[in-house]
């Protein structure tokens, strides 16, 4: 793995503000070894505009509570609301439109590079419960 330890932090802090407005398909990259501009990105899919909105509000607001806060030097395609990319220079978040998601494939794009585990911690939490019978 590539990644700093500040990018890893960033990733998986933005993918679980994704998960808490319901984003689909959370993915991070290691991107470090192909490129020298970012260790990660962060993928998000939303179903409709406004998601993907407040999906990038609660990114951005979770990174500015970290203990050492992160603003996106660059914030794009909010305009339009289908791909909107934030750029933390360790790390760039890419929430897309469902359809832009699908057409685009970023993922597919960078099948080469790792991923970095990430787990809702509401889903553990609901899958913790259930394996102990709560």
């Amino acid at each position: 793995m590539t990644v700093s330890e500040r990018a890893h932090e960033l990733a998986i802090a933005a993918a679980q503000a994704a998960a808490d407005k319901k984003a689909q398909d959370i993915v991070i990259i290691d991107v470090g070894d192909q490129l020298a501009i970012t260790d990660a990105f962060v993928l998000a899919a939303a179903s409709n505009e406004r998601q993907v909105l407040a999906i990038v509000d609660a990114i951005e607001e979770a990174l500015l509570n970290l203990p050492e806060k992160a603003k996106p030097i660059r914030r794009e395609g909010e305009r339009g609301g289908r791909w909107v990319l934030l750029d933390y220079v360790d790390v760039v978040v890419h929430v897309q439109h469902t359809e832009e998601r699908e057409f685009y494939a970023l993922d597919r794009l960078w099948k080469d590079c790792p991923t970095i585990p990430f787990v809702d911690r509401d889903l553990a939490r609901v899958e913790a419960a259930a394996g102990s019978g709560e």
